[in-house]
């Protein structure tokens, strides 16, 4: 539905749609897995502002659809390992 979108100050890197449920993605790449690679990267304040983020864009939906919250994870140089993570 969207990428890059800024909203309520915070870059939402994608918002997607799997069925009814509307999906807000955090994006993160780490070159290694060393101090928990890329997911361990997404703290507690990144969360709540990413949370924050999806609140006002919700603000314009009536009615509420479902929805959460993953992170699409990278790992290494190419190939990449990527791993999709929902609900974080």
């Amino acid at each position: 539905m969207a990428r890059n979108l800024r909203v309520a100050g915070v870059e939402v890197d994608l918002i997607a749609r799997e069925g009814e449920v509307l999906v807000f993605v955090e994006v993160r790449w780490r070159a290694t897995a060393d101090y928990g690679g890329a997911l361990a990267s997404i703290g507690a304040r990144k969360r709540a502002r990413l949370g924050r983020a999806a609140a006002a864009w919700l603000a314009r939906c009536r009615p509420l659809p479902p929805c959460r919250l993953d992170a699409l994870c990278a790992t290494g140089a190419a190939p990449l390992q990527w791993t999709w993570v929902r609900g974080i």
